[in-house]
Order: structure tokens, then sequence, then C-alpha cells
């Protein structure tokens, strides 16, 4: 099938023929890259680009000698907050955007496929508590790279981006038989039980909820999936229904907030500490201070679980919200 690539690409070529450093090659490879139009006559063209630019970053790696590597993979990024969070999907159904929308990191956007290169951490605040995003390139069943699938699999949680205004069922389907054949399934999968494949919590984003009656189209595809889908719906460009993702996110990750109250004080509701579901009182005192679970003599409970200022043992179950005095 023809190409039809654009002149644009031809510029490109030229400058990239032209340069001299293996990170200029590389900068213009990305972009040359990204002039490809996306069709079935540019899959091998596309295909070989990817795997040379991979050959090229590999080698840069390793030096002029193929010795080890001077630096970590983009990919190695410290957890923070209260989960690590990846967003990963086909191309164009809006990562970036969102990540650009939710948090203080600036991932490139474009209408375009294939803008982003390499993954962009930012933090997401919800009710105080700090989630870190990590904005991922889009699934590309021609190239896995291998270091993204670690950091998939290192992840608390997946969040499957879709566009809900494009063909939203293939791209879902697409994304999991990827991620299947990498041996990642959802942790709600048949699939999940087998011991053949890691098992992931994945949180389905049907993004581009622009309106109203793209909300009538959600409806309907809770409807088509059934219960057992965790799905959410979304418009970065326009801000909707963001709470509503911050909960989803919050409730998969199964972490609460627990909130300390020095004896004599008032609570400060701004400072949760954040623990994961079923921790107890002892579980809380050593995450205020490793010495605190040997040195406290009681607590008391505000909360779901407890009448109000009731004296608990260390084994007592806390819950999201609960209110905790340590008393040495």
């Amino acid at each position: 099938m023809p190409t039809n690539l654009p002149a644009e690409y031809y510029q490109v070529e030229e400058r990239y023929k032209a340069a001299e450093s293996s990170q200029e090659r590389i900068r213009l490879l990305e972009e040359l890259i990204s002039t490809v139009p996306k069709h079935k006559g540019t899959d091998h063209l596309r295909a070989d680009l990817r795997r040379k630019l991979s050959k090229m970053k590999e080698a840069t790696a390793r030096g002029p000698k193929g010795g080890a590597a001077r630096h970590k993979s983009a990919y190695h990024i410290e957890r923070e907050g209260a989960g690590q969070v990846v967003l990963l999907g086909p191309p164009n159904t809006g990562k970036s955007a969102l990540v650009r929308a939710l948090t203080n990191a600036e991932p490139a956007v474009a209408e375009h496929p294939f803008t982003t290169w390499g993954p962009t951490p930012g933090m997401l605040e919800f009710h105080h508590v700090q989630i870190q995003l990590i904005d991922l390139p889009p699934l590309n069943p021609d190239y896995i790279e291998p270091d993204m699938m670690d950091l998939i699999r290192r992840a608390d949680l997946l969040l499957l981006v879709v566009d809900l205004q494009g063909p939203t069922l293939d791209q879902i389907e697409a994304s999991l038989d990827f991620l299947a054949a990498q041996r990642v399934v959802p942790s709600w999968g048949q699939d999940a039980a087998t011991g053949r494949a890691m098992a992931k919590s994945i949180l389905v984003v049907a993004n581009k909820c622009d309106n109203e009656a793209l909300d009538e189209d959600f409806a309907v595809l809770c409807e088509l999936l059934g219960d057992t889908w965790p799905l959410v719906a979304v418009s970065a460009a326009h801000g909707r229904h963001f709470e509503a993702l911050g909960q989803a996110i919050f409730d998969q990750l199964a972490v609460m907030r627990i909130y300390s109250r020095p004896p004599g004080q008032e609570v400060d509701r701004t400072a949760p500490f954040v623990l994961p579901r079923g921790s107890t009182v002892a579980d809380f005192a050593a995450k205020v201070h490793k010495d605190f679970v040997e040195q406290f003599k009681s607590a008391r409970v505000w909360g779901s679980g407890a009448f109000d200022g009731q004296v608990v043992s260390r084994e007592q179950v806390l819950f999201d919200g609960d209110v905790v005095e340590l008393r040495m």
C-alpha cells in the first residue's frame, strides 16, 4: 500500500541524515516518526523506524565500548505519595491532556499520535492525599519497550484511557490483548487466578466525555461491559467528572486516610496519614513514628468503627476518616 508521506517527513529526514551527534539523531528520529501518518500503508515503516530508534537509544546508553549504561532508564521512577498510577492506552485518547489537567506535570499534548515518547510523572492531590500519576507512551504492538513494561508491572494501579467518542470497545479489547500478551491481566479477569500472568488493578477511563449527551453513551458502555468492570468517564478538555475519577483512583488503590489527634489539640484535617485498608491502631502508630508502636500505652478513636473517643486495643481495625489519639 502507498505510504503517502507528507512533505514534512522528507524535510525532517534530510536533517536526520545530516545530524552529527547520537543525541541529535535520536531527537530527529523521534520527530520523524511523529510525521508519519497512521494507516496500513505505513505500518512497516513506523515499525522499522521504532526499531531503529530503540537500537540507537540502547547503543547510546551502553557507551562507545559497549559497557554498562551510565544512567538509569527513564522508566525507573521512584514511587511517591499514596500510590503509583500509570496511564496507558491507544494513541490519541488524551492521556497526556489528562495528566496535564490533573497534575503539575506538563507532558506534550498534540492532535497527532505518538506525541509521548517517554514517561512523564506528576502528582494528583485528592482530598489532601498525594497520588503519583505517570503518563506513558501509547501501547504499540509493533515494539514493546521492556522498561515500560517493568514500570507497568511495578505500578499500584493501571488507568486504561480510551476515547468515548471513538471505537471504545475495540480500544479496550486491543489494549487488554496487548497486556495479556505481556502476561498482565486485570485482577477482576478470569485469568487472574491461573498463575500464568500478573494480576493488576485496572481502571478503565473513558475520556472525551465532553457533554451530557456523551454521559448517555457512557451509560450504554457500562451496560455493555457489565458490573465487573471498574469504569469512570471524564473530559480532560472540559474538566468534567474529575472528582469521580479521583474517588475511583483512591478506591482502587485500597488505601484510607487516618487523622492524628495529639492529646489536648485539634485535629489537622489537611494532613492525613495514608495506610492500606485493614490497618490497625498499631500500624498507624508505626506510621506516625517507628518508636510509637512500642511506646504508646493506649489509644482513643473517633470514627465509624468505634464510639467517639472510645479506648481501643492495638489490634483495633481502622476505617477511612478515623481520628486516632495515641497516649504515651
